[in-house]
């Protein structure tokens, strides 16, 4: 559920749960979001009972910047000692502020939810969300989350901007390891070539994917325009594929490499 990150303290590991990012709630909440959701996550390590005060006086004595301080800090959108993007947005840090505030307040209101103003407040609406739960149990306050969380359109009214945008990261992180895997299996067992006979299911066989998910990544390089299907001089649709049937994929390396960003990986 959860990955971990290294935090100096006296005695456990940061977690943060996998699916943080997938759900968009980061794009939804303050910022302080992500380290009380960090916060959640290690208190739902074996081992802890407490409140969240206890596991912020345990780490960090008390005291942890990246929430402001300790949970009755109050809630922002941007963080304070970074420097300002006035390309971005070119109103200021304060105009910005009190527009995401006020936003945020808003959708919270629509949908009948207090309005938080501490990060303590914010720990409150993740027990009504889902987001966490609470148990009293004969050894303590013991914490837990759901492996996946609850989304935030589930919840919360958001304006339709938001809505694909928050959908467009889902497909991404759902389809780009996907597709990174056929990417390498071109680049790396094939030695990028111009045009490959093949089939889904034997692509499936080559990459140890499935054929539903080799279909999608297909699909997406299609679409991106580094590639093509054609079933003999005709243009075939990469999302109709049957597994066995035969297809020509002809890749367009040289738009490839200018519109994606290489990764090199040292051992």
């Amino acid at each position: 559920m959860t990955e971990k990150a290294s935090v100096s303290g006296p005695r456990r590991d940061m977690a943060m749960h996998n699916d943080w990012w997938v759900s968009g709630w980061e794009h939804v909440l303050p910022r302080q979001g992500f380290p009380l959701t960090m916060l959640i996550g290690t208190a739902c390590q074996p081992g802890f009972t407490g409140s969240l005060d206890d596991l912020v006086h345990e780490i960090f004595d008390g005291h942890w910047d990246m929430i402001g301080g300790d949970l009755d800090g109050a809630l922002t959108f941007s963080w304070p000692d970074e420097e300002w993007d006035y390309e971005a947005a070119p109103e200021g840090r304060e105009a910005c502020e009190a527009a995401r505030c006020e936003q945020f307040s808003a959708m919270l209101t629509t949908a009948g939810f207090p309005v938080p103003t501490t990060v303590r407040d914010l720990s409150e609406l993740y027990l009504t969300w889902g987001l966490a739960r609470r148990e009293e149990t004969p050894d303590g306050t013991r914490w837990s989350m759901p492996a996946a969380l609850p989304l935030p359109g589930d919840l919360l009214p958001l304006d339709p901007e938001l809505t694909e945008r928050l959908d467009g990261i889902r497909w991404t992180m759902r389809t780009g390891p996907l597709l990174d895997t056929l990417i390498d299996h071109l680049v790396d067992d094939l030695g990028e070539p111009a045009e490959t006979l093949t089939s889904l299911d034997r692509l499936a066989a080559a990459t140890g994917q499935d054929v539903d998910d080799v279909r999608l990544a297909l699909a997406e390089l299609v679409k991106s325009g580094d590639a093509r299907v054609q079933r003999g001089e005709e243009p075939a649709d990469a999302e109709r594929l049957e597994a066995h049937r035969r297809f020509r994929l002809v890749m367009d390396w040289e738009h490839f490499h200018e519109n994606h960003i290489q990764v090199s990986r040292g051992d």
